[in-house]
């Protein structure tokens, strides 16, 4: 479906923000964007750069593909093979 990475992008971006207790603004500066961006990103209304999605991913500690996971996935991406 178009638009559903970006969706889910989003939506692991703000749940991380959230859970690490930094504001939109202090996210937005880091990567240097206005916090106003920074919400419709975790809207799923703009597409963002592979350099903005690091940026975001190193603020927020975590690695940039635990940002393109699927938002309702909370297990490895694989299971192991027998």
């Amino acid at each position: 479906m178009v638009g559903e990475l970006q969706r889910s992008v989003g939506k692991n971006i703000r749940r991380i923000r959230l859970s690490r207790g930094i504001s939109q603004e202090a996210l937005g500066d880091v990567v240097g964007l206005h916090r106003t961006y920074i919400g419709s990103v975790e809207r799923g209304e703009r597409n963002i750069t592979l350099q903005t999605l690091e940026g975001m991913a190193e603020l927020l500690g975590v690695p940039p593909m635990d940002l393109l996971a699927d938002a309702g996935d909370t297990g490895p991406t694989a299971s192991p093979v027998a």
